[in-house]
């Protein structure tokens, strides 16, 4: 009896765990907004690998290098000091794998992808988008 109760359990645990593994997510669309009147505005793909998330960003509106990153916090309430560093925008793209880390952690807490008005302009924002299931 002891043998059967050990089995069921097992079998039980294997099924929850790979039912937990196919509920996390594997890819995530972020839209992202205007802020401070730039016009720039958009969307971020976030992808899961096994190496980590390649974070896909297409922005309409400027084609200067613009800094981009992940940061702690919701748009409008950010942590300045970014979390996960992304490629900087150029000509309205960037991407990066933001490796050992899954899209699950980022949907654990408050983050947001940023960007900065430019290379020199660190200090003014012109995009911003909550990652969000």
């Amino acid at each position: 009896m002891q043998r059967i109760f050990t089995v069921c359990a097992t079998a039980l645990l294997s099924l929850s765990l790979a039912g937990a593994a196919l509920a996390a997510p594997t890819h995530l669309t972020v839209k992202i907004a205007s802020l401070n009147n730039s016009g720039e505005h958009g969307s971020a793909t976030l992808v899961q690998s096994k190496a980590g998330v390649l974070v896909t960003v297409h922005l309409l509106g400027n084609k200067a290098a613009q800094p981009t990153h992940i940061h702690a916090g919701t748009c409008g309430n950010i942590n300045a000091a970014p979390e996960w560093p992304l490629h900087n925008t150029v000509n309205g793209i960037s991407k990066t794998l933001v490796s050992g880390v899954t899209i699950s952690q980022m949907l654990a807490s408050h983050y947001a992808i940023n960007i900065h008005k430019s290379l020199m302009d660190l200090k003014d924002y012109v995009a911003c988008g909550n990652i969000k299931g």
